[in-house]
């Protein structure tokens, strides 16, 4: 008996045929959401492993791992505008108050320096700096012409510096006969201080003196036995209107 070789006719799929048929398998698979084997079990034998590559879940899979890390680089992006937004936010803030406060202590000590200014302005001090009544007022004697002193000496070397006692305006800067080269001055009180006997004047009529402000320099001009200062205060600028300079003096802080 003759045999007949088998021809190509009857040869199996070729493995491009059965990638195809794979392929059509997993599709209707994905479509229709049947899991297990096909209905053929020659079919099933036949077909080879479908890579992902082929039916585009790759493709799928890569889409949506790129839009989960757009999404958090979004949300990081986001978070991190929120925190500089704050951060810059905060520091504005914190400039306000550091402006502020610093606004508030410029206006304290503004303050401070006018309260202290308006003290000294307004306070009283001896006419020579640590020095003490010599002869006291109303003393009596015949060097002076009413028989009495019409104010108080203060002891006070030749060259010392007299100042005024507080604050107010020169009405007269000059010669005043007894008393020799004198200042008188109208104190912003109203009240009047006379500084006699001085060696030289430096200040002039219509000048503003302040506390403490030299105004002369101790000597023993006039009717003088020897270098001291006279004081007086007064209620006017004439003579004959002398008050107690110790009283006047003391009711005004000074100690005599």
């Amino acid at each position: 008996m003759a045999f007949t070789r088998a021809t190509g006719k009857h040869r199996g799929p070729s493995r491009l045929a059965r990638r195809g048929v794979g392929i059509a398998g997993v599709a209707t698979l994905a479509t229709t959401g049947v899991i297990g084997t096909l209905a053929s079990p020659a079919f099933a034998a036949d077909t080879e492993p479908v890579s992902p590559e082929d039916t585009g879940l790759t493709q799928v899979i890569t889409a949506d791992s790129l839009a989960d890390r757009v999404d958090a680089q979004a949300a990081a992006q986001e978070k991190e505008a929120v925190e500089t937004a704050a951060r810059v936010k905060a520091a504005a803030e914190a400039k306000r108050k550091a402006e502020a406060r610093a606004k508030e202590l410029r206006a304290a000590k503004e303050r401070a320096a006018r309260e202290a200014e308006r003290k000294r302005l307004s306070s009283f001090q001896l006419p020579v700096a640590g020095s003490y009544v010599s002869t006291g007022y109303k003393t009596g004697g015949s060097l002076w012409s009413s028989g009495h002193h019409s104010g108080i000496d203060f002891h006070a070397a030749y060259g010392s510096q007299v100042v005024s006692v507080g604050s107010g305006t020169v009405v007269e800067a000059g010669w005043g006969g007894a008393y020799g080269n004198n200042i008188i001055i109208r104190m912003n009180d109203g009240t009047y201080t006379q500084y006699g006997h001085l060696s030289s004047i430096g200040v002039s009529v219509g000048q503003t003196v302040t506390p403490g402000e030299q105004i002369g320099i101790s000597g023993s001009s006039g009717n003088s036995t020897g270098p001291h200062l006279h004081f007086e205060a007064r209620t006017s600028a004439e003579y004959g209107s002398d008050i107690n300079p110790i009283t006047y003096l003391r009711a005004r802080g000074v100690q005599v």
